[in-house]
């Protein structure tokens, strides 16, 4: 059986980081003395480059302070990943074990984190060389440009009909159909399920199926 691939988003589908999200932009705002966009707009742009989702949050200000709210924003997600670390949301580890014990799966990593802060999650999981490709923010432009998944393709040597976006997000959705590949929404993310198109699962343990209906050709 020829080998597929699975490229997962990192928050808001593996990840639960939505606190630490919305403490950090409320202390990159306080920073500029403005207050922090309301939670919905805040969550609306998880899974954008953090440049462009300042940008969009607040078009209006100036490119320093936009450099300013960046700035802020990073430094205190570290801070806060440091002292606590967001959880994974349930059934995440379970599947990916399941998935990453298949010879014919290939796992990939399409994220707006940074390099360093992916790593900082996959050695606090224990996910070391679990993931064959990961594509981060430092090396592309912001989604839903198929930069990334496009790499996921060139290092796994796959091909797009062989492969499947997993996200939370309109943003990983765009990507995936920007790239010619499938996208599986997640409902338990940052944004609203019907942003997600029409295959949309609500819990991990129905990953595994959906990606089969895909492969076999089942539409929905």
């Amino acid at each position: 059986m020829s080998a597929r691939l699975v490229v997962f988003d990192v928050d808001g589908t593996l990840v639960d980081s939505q606190a630490h999200i919305l403490a950090a932009m409320t202390h990159a705002y306080s920073g500029l003395g403005l207050p922090c966009p309301p939670k919905a707009a805040v969550l609306g742009i998880v899974g954008l480059s953090l440049p462009q989702a300042m940008a969009q949050l607040s078009p209006e200000l100036p490119g320093p302070d936009l450099a300013q709210l960046v700035a802020g924003y990073k430094g205190a997600f570290s801070r806060l990943r440091a002292e606590n670390l967001s959880p994974l949301y349930p059934g995440a580890a379970e599947v990916l074990d399941v998935l990453a014990a298949r010879r014919d799966l290939v796992l990939g990593i399409a994220t707006g984190k940074s390099r360093r802060g992916l790593d900082h999650i996959l050695r606090a999981h224990g996910w070391q060389g679990r993931f064959a490709t990961m594509q981060v923010a430092d090396d592309h432009p912001s989604k839903p440009h198929p930069s990334m998944l496009h790499a996921c393709l060139r290092e796994t040597g796959l091909g797009a009909e062989s492969a499947v976006m997993v996200g939370d997000t309109r943003f990983d959705m765009d990507m995936a159909q920007a790239a010619q590949m499938a996208g599986i929404g997640v409902s338990w993310g940052y944004h609203p399920a019907h942003q997600l198109g029409a295959r949309v699962i609500s819990d991990f343990d129905a990953l595994p199926s959906a990606l089969e209906e895909i492969w076999n050709g089942v539409r929905k």
